[in-house]
Parts: C-alpha cells; structure tokens; sequence
C-alpha cells in the first residue's frame, strides 16, 4: 500500500515539475525575449496592475526595461505577452497589421466591451465600421461641428467660473458626454428620465482592474455598469425603431437605416456594442486628457504662455475679433496640437497596443511565436510610431474628434479666462489614469 502512495505521489511530483518547467519556459522554435512567466496562471498581473503616482512609464515596465532591455516577456491574466518599448518594432507591427498581426484584447476587456465591438473585429468588417464611424466624426463632419463645440465650451466655461471651485475631470466628462450623446442617440440628460451616464461611471471604475468577476469586486460593478447602459441603450433603440424620424440627424437614425437594407453586414449586437464604445470612448478619455492639460498648464508657467499667445494671435488676425473660430484657424494650432499630443499620450487610460501574434516572425534576434500577445508601449513622442490615438491601420477613428473637443476648450480657457488650483490633482495609475481627489479649480475672467 505504501509502494502505491510513494509511486502515485512520485508521479504527481514529476507532473507538477514538468508543467512548472513548461510554464517559466514556454517552447520556442527560436529565441525567446528575456524575462519572467511569473506565477502559474496568474503569471505578473498583480505587479502589473499595482498602483503607482507616476507619469512616466509604469514601474511595472520600468523595472522590466532595466533588467531585461526595451523587448521583454511576461504573463498576464493568463496569456503569454511579449512588451515592446522598443520603436521599430513597434512600427514593424503596425506595419504588418493584418498579416502576420491582429488587434487583440484580452479576454476581460472583450467581456467589458462586447465580443462584437469594433476593437476586436478584423478584415472588412472593421473597415466597414470605421466608415460609418467617420460618416459622424470624419473631418467634413467636424468642420460643421466646430461651432458647436465651441458654444458648448463657451456656455460651460462660462458657467464654472461663476463658481466658487470646479472639479475638472467632473464638470468636463458631463459636458463632452452631453454633446457626444445628443449628436449620437440625442440623449438629453435634462429631459430624460434614465441617467445613462451614471451606468458609465460604474463601468470605468472596475475598467482597468484585475479581472475578478465576484460580487463587490471592481471588475463586476464594471459588468454590472456594462450591462445596464446596454439595456439602456437597447430601449432607446427599439423606442427609435418603433417611433422614426422622417429626416435621420443622429447616429441612431444611420444605423436604424442601415439595419434595413438586405446586404446589410450590421447587426442589432454590432450596432449596440459600436454604441457603447463610442460613447465611452468620447467622454472618458477626452475629459481625462483636459484635466491632465489644466494641471500641466498650471504646472509648467511657459507652456501657457506659449499657448496663450497662439490663440491671441489667431484672434488678432480676425477681421472681427469676437466672431466664431473657423475650420482654417483649428487647423493654424500648432503648438496646440503638440500640447495635446503629450497629454493624450501620458493620459492615455489603457497601458498600450494589443496585438496577437498570427504567424511567428522574427526581430531583432528575438522570436515571436504564432498566438503569443504583444503590448506595444510608446516611450518617446518624436518616435515614428506615435502611439496615443493607435497605430498603423487601426489608427483611432475618433482622433480628430478628440482633438477638436480638446483645441477648442483650450482656445475658449486661455483666451478669456485664468484659474488656480484649489485642491486634488494627485494622480494614481492601476495602470490607468485616475485622479482619486479630483482636480478642483477656480476660474475667473481675465481683465480686459
């Protein structure tokens, strides 16, 4: 009996071994980046999503380019990955998007977003969600758009600074998720029973973090979140289907239309899960990026003055000074555009670019096996690859919308406007972007 235990026990030893071997030493057909699997199946993702204070690159990935080098291997929340910090492989995967890569998440955000959103489709399907996008938010739109936006900052700005203090990250998510909803689904807040932003909030804050789907968690109040916007969203689509328009003005009456047509590739799900992205998409990340932009202009003295006197400028060039921003003047902002740059760059609320690995390639000596995930981090903003709003053919379809939402509150702020921090600005990454105090400021009119 003994003999039978002792042998049984003998060859569990040898199997738990050989799959502990097999897990810190993945097979490769060639040369592995140096680095660590980490634990079994949890791999490195609780270093990885430790919190930290810093604008730089995460200490999770600083730690790793000190010890490994700029290409370095790791595991998180079960996958084998592959981080880049290194530009030419960066642009060598942007380059062969589609061929030997594809976008990829993992399985967490796939849940958070929708297996249907276009993040994670491929091929044709996602060029032909990316056209529908751009029908609302290519430049043509935003040409129209842009005096829109710049009453709508105006009003806001306009409003804080009768106030005794503004938490900015607040004020500026309320009113860029105001403006996107009305020109998506012509949500209007004010009138509608639902408050469809509250289900959002409670999606972002379990949105980067460790994905433990147990009741109370962050992760399940953000599914939670998820799943209530998506209701939300459904009824108002089906509220619209039954009750149309005559002449379509939002994004619901375009994909309504669209569901209609035989040779259709759009269904109800895609539709719904497109939705949802952008709205998060539109207000989130923006309102984060603003509220980086105040700070760092209170911070850095030079950096306003710079962008005050281009925006001064433009208005001493107008034949009438207090006449409405023009298409041509949004395009003059030079300086403004390399500020914003910056700041999405170090606002930027998810760590890196996701890619899988379809076929293995070689680089650099290192081997890339076929299935493997690969996170690009972009750690230089003159690098070729600029890595903010995307890379290669999946570059962020609401990039010049951000930028326009972004260009024209700076221009609206500086040029009639000064503030003061009150208190907050204190900044956490798990690994996205938060401010846990909020960022509370004053505002008040320049003299004239």
């Amino acid at each position: 009996m003994f003999s039978v235990v002792f042998c049984i026990g003998g060859f569990l030893v040898i199997i738990i071994t050989h799959w502990l071997y097999t897990w810190w030493n993945p097979r490769c057909s060639g040369v592995l980046p140096p680095g660590s699997m980490g634990w079994p199946l949890i791999g490195e993702t609780l270093q990885f999503f430790a919190p930290s204070t810093t604008f730089e690159i995460p200490p999770f990935v600083k730690k790793r380019i000190q010890r490994y080098g700029p290409i370095f291997k790791t595991s998180l929340v079960g996958r084998p990955v592959i981080v880049s910090t290194d530009a030419d492989l960066n642009y060598f995967i942007f380059q062969q998007e589609g061929q030997l890569f594809q976008s990829w998440y993992p399985d967490s955000f796939t849940e958070i977003f929708g297996r249907q959103n276009v993040g994670s489709l491929h091929g044709f399907m996602y060029k032909y969600l990316k056209n529908m996008v751009l029908n609302l938010f290519g430049p043509e739109s935003l040409k129209k758009m842009l005096p829109e936006v710049e009453q709508v900052s105006k009003w806001n700005i306009r409003r804080w600074s009768s106030q005794t203090s503004v938490e900015m990250k607040e004020a500026t998510a309320q009113m860029i998720f105001d403006f996107t909803a009305k020109k998506l689904i012509s949500y209007d807040s004010e009138k509608s029973s639902d408050n469809l932003r509250e289900s959002f909030v409670a999606f972002i804050q379990g949105l980067i973090s460790f994905p433990l789907n147990i009741p109370g968690t962050a992760y399940s109040k953000c599914l939670q979140g998820r799943k209530k916007a998506m209701n939300m969203l459904k009824t108002m689509l089906q509220e619209r289907r039954e009750r149309p328009r005559k002449i379509g003005t939002d994004f619901f009456d375009y994909v309504l239309e669209e569901l209609k047509r035989e040779d259709t590739l759009l269904t109800e799900a895609i539709a719904l899960d497109l939705m949802f992205v952008l709205l998060f998409a539109s207000f989130e990340t923006t309102s984060l990026a603003l509220t980086l932009a105040i700070k760092f202009l209170v911070d850095h003295p030079l950096a306003i003055k710079e962008l005050t006197e281009e925006h001064k400028a433009i208005i001493r060039r107008r034949e009438h000074p207090d006449s409405g921003l023009t298409w041509e003047e949004y395009k003059s902002m030079k300086f403004t555009f390399q500020f914003i740059h910056e700041t999405v760059r170090l606002a930027n609320i998810v760590p890196g670019i996701f890619r899988k690995a379809l076929r293995e390639s070689k680089f650099k000596g290192y081997t890339i096996p076929a299935g493997w995930a690969v996170m690009g981090i972009d750690t230089n903003t003159a690098s070729r690859n600029f890595m903010a709003f995307g890379g290669g053919m999946r570059f962020c379809v609401g990039t010049d919308f951000t930028k326009v939402q972004m260009a024209v509150f700076l221009h609206c702020l500086v040029t009639k406007y000064k503030w003061e921090a009150i208190n907050g600005g204190d900044i956490l990454r798990t690994p996205g972007l938060q401010f846990p105090n909020g960022y509370h400021i004053h505002i008040s009119e320049k003299e004239k």
